[in-house]
């Protein structure tokens, strides 16, 4: 930027009201400590501690004002009520910022803590020339079409490429490109810009300046921020559960409703697959077993869909940074037959732990009529799981 022309008014506006759960853990993502710091704040004084960033206000849930307050004890940066949506959220904070408009914007994701100041500095020098700029970085993997788990072309590279924040913007076109796509499910600022007919021009992003989106990402800016690769250990955990058999018509296995002439007699839903396959995730992270962390002693757990077991010790383990490397089930009865619906509860696991139907196994035996499943009073299940984490 040339010297003869005055310095913008820049603001950065913080989008911080996701709920980022599926990450793992009982907060939001940009909440939770990283190398002991929270991610918001990494985050928040990154532009805070840029001499070009005059103010900087943070849109955040209203549930999240708690959570809030105790990651900036000090002095607290600006807050806005944040929407249901990201544009929602944008929106509402560029209204708050109106009253004392600056001359330009930085929309920033709370989940990028590693933005650097030379990373802002592209984006304010650009926006002398521009009205609405973006750092990305070009797409450096083969893109393929796929349809039907099947590849149905390969779509070329050269012209992709990977937008970040922060993404800057004159104020005044963006907050009416804003007004103007209330409603409307556009992915980000860029988009809201492109839809008013805003020319969007681009600058080099960065490669540190990473999304943290999976609970992997966390083990990574953890390593980044020790200044080296982080060491991993590899846990093993086992579980097994028994129910016997009761009036009814099916039997709930690995998520899976299957006909039989027999229901299963138990607290919850009595899926033996599931609660076995519970344990032995809490059992790899050490995490005590089902029985602490949904007591049968409780009413609220009576006839519960054992998925809810399954998902809350999957969290633990995605929390605790692990990742899971396959899971092996077994079921143990004479009746009825698991073959016909193994593919579907493949799928179902699948489904609860958000991993690759390829990372699980299910099977079954019986014990040649030996035995409470031999007579058919019941049936059994155990499961091994392998889980990596990072090393203590």
């Amino acid at each position: 930027m040339s010297s003869s022309q005055p310095s913008p008014k820049v603001a950065a506006l913080i989008v911080a009201a996701g709920r980022g759960l599926r990450i793992g853990g009982d907060i939001p993502k940009q909440y939770r400590l990283l190398a002991g710091v929270p991610v918001l704040v990494r985050t928040v004084e990154a532009f805070r501690a840029h001499p070009r960033v005059a103010r900087v206000v943070v849109a955040i849930h209203p549930d999240d004002r708690e959570l809030f307050n105790q990651c900036f004890k000090g002095k607290a940066p600006e807050t806005t009520a944040g929407g249901d949506t990201r544009q929602d959220s944008v929106r509402r904070g560029l209204e708050a910022l109106a009253a004392d408009a600056p001359d330009v914007v930085l929309i920033h994701d709370a989940a990028r803590p590693f933005v650097d100041a030379g990373l802002i500095d592209r984006v304010v020098d650009a926006l002398a020339k521009a009205g609405a700029v973006i750092p990305a970085l070009p797409v450096s993997d083969t893109i393929k079409r796929v349809e039907s788990g099947v590849v149905t072309g390969t779509v070329p590279r050269e012209a992709l490429f990977g937008a970040q924040t922060p993404q800057g913007f004159r104020f005044g076109p963006l907050l009416a490109a804003h007004r103007a796509a209330e409603g409307q499910a556009l992915t980000d600022d860029a988009a809201v810009a492109e839809a008013a007919g805003l020319a969007v021009h681009v600058v080099a992003g960065s490669a540190d300046n990473v999304k943290i989106t999976e609970p992997q990402d966390f083990v990574r800016a953890e390593a980044r921020l020790a200044g080296g690769a982080l060491a991993f250990e590899f846990r093993v955990g086992s579980g097994y559960d028994v129910h016997r058999f009761a009036l009814g018509d099916h039997v709930m296995l690995c998520g899976v409703k299957v006909p039989h002439t027999s229901g299963l007699e138990g607290h919850s839903d009595a899926d033996a697959g599931l609660h076995a396959l519970t344990d032995a995730l809490l059992g790899a992270i050490g995490a005590g077993d089902i029985g602490q962390h949904f007591p049968p002693s409780d009413p609220k757990w009576k006839g519960a869909s054992s998925d809810r077991f399954l998902r809350h010790a999957m969290n633990l383990v995605e929390a605790a940074g692990g990742t899971l490397i396959n899971a092996d089930i077994t079921i143990i009865c004479e009746r009825p037959k698991v073959g016909p619906h193994r593919a579907a509860m493949v799928a179902r696991l699948a489904e609860i732990l958000s991993v690759a139907p390829s990372r699980l196994s299910v099977k079954a035996t019986t014990t040649e009529e030996l035995g409470f499943t031999g007579r058919r009073e019941g049936l059994a299940a155990e499961a091994v799981v392998s889980v990596r984490l990072p090393a203590s």
